[in-house]
């Protein structure tokens, strides 16, 4: 897939989003099917498969999500201030994907055999959820962060913004 932006900053953000939508469909499709799944065998084993792939997805997403907060929203937040508008409501969506995961690995913590179908289904909604916090966020962040960052944020403070988020997420 192409990158849209032309700023290596806002490019390596990009990229990033890709790597996490990458990972993110992978474990997608298994919450969806535990949400409808009937025989409590096959999702017992799914669960634990999901349980395991989000347990992995978590830290690149924190090391992102950290990276976004620490660094970019910061330089950004100088142009377009701190109190209101698009920031709020991103750091807001960052803490509500944080949530749904750890209520999902809450909710799973014990041994899948102890797990009753409703429990399942329930959790598989947690994870669906974050999926869902997780595609919002992104699009929101392309489509009006990243546009709004390399329309304000001058070239030096793009290049230093860059330099101090080079950095890997896995």
């Amino acid at each position: 897939m192409e990158l849209t932006f032309e700023k290596p900053a806002m490019r390596l953000l990009e990229n990033e989003h890709r790597y996490l939508t990458y990972l993110a469909e992978e474990w997608h499709p298994i919450a969806l099917r535990l949400e409808e799944e009937r025989d409590l065998h096959t999702a017992r084993v799914l669960l634990g498969t999901l349980r395991e792939k989000l347990e992995r997805f978590r830290e690149p997403l924190k090391r992102h999500t950290d990276k976004e907060e620490e660094h970019f929203f910061p330089v950004l937040g100088g142009y377009i201030g701190f109190e209101q508008g698009p920031l709020v409501g991103i750091q807001e969506e960052h803490r509500e994907i944080e949530a749904y995961l750890e209520h999902f690995l809450h909710r799973t913590q014990e041994d899948p055999e102890t797990l009753n179908a409703e429990q399942i289904a329930a959790a598989a909604r947690d994870a669906c959820e974050a999926f869902e916090a997780l595609t919002v966020n992104r699009v929101k962040e392309e489509s009006v962060l990243f546009p709004m960052a390399e329309a304000r944020i001058l070239p030096k403070q793009m290049l230093k913004l860059y330099e101090r988020m080079n950095t890997m997420i896995v």
